[in-house]
């Protein structure tokens, strides 16, 4: 299974477009958001034209919890979040709590967060550590998200022009 996972999008339509199109056109069957959409109509965009299954946690700046989880029909959480993919063990959360500790801990196949607008795609301890970076690209100037393949838990960077 393919696995796209983003984070920090920050309400920027033209880039979360962009990603839906490219998610679309490829052979991902599930989005996972790390949090930080902000606004519902983000999430709302995305459940219109995403044609995969998708999932989403909390950040913290995704104040309108009651307008998120009324247009996501309850499909983003509050982290952190444990989730079963194709038999792995995959930990999703936004904030980097406790990462470093939690990967060396043998109980996960891949920790997946946000926050940081930081792309990190690191092993430790056989444990997939994945940042996808920021979706926004208004920190860092990059608009990047990353596709997981859950089979041999490869991972693929992509980055939006």
């Amino acid at each position: 299974m393919k696995v796209a996972v983003v984070s920090d999008s920050h309400d920027n339509l033209k880039a979360v477009e962009q990603f839906i199109k490219e998610v679309n056109n490829s052979e991902v069957e599930l989005v996972i958001h790390c949090g930080d959409f902000v606004s519902p109509f983000t999430v709302k965009l995305m459940l219109q034209k995403l044609k995969c299954d998708f999932t989403a946690v909390f950040g913290n700046n995704d104040g309108e919890v009651a307008g998120l989880l009324k247009v996501s029909g309850g499909l983003i959480e509050k982290p952190p979040v444990l989730k079963e993919l194709n038999g792995l063990k995959v930990a999703v959360m936004h904030e980097p709590l406790f990462v470093e500790a939690l990967a060396k801990s043998g109980e996960f196949d891949a920790l997946l967060y946000g926050h940081t607008h930081q792309l990190r795609v690191e092993e430790i301890n056989g444990c997939k550590v994945i940042n996808p970076g920021e979706l926004c690209g208004y920190l860092t100037g990059k608009k990047t998200f990353v596709i997981l393949d859950t089979r041999d838990l490869s991972v693929e960077v992509r980055e939006l022009k």
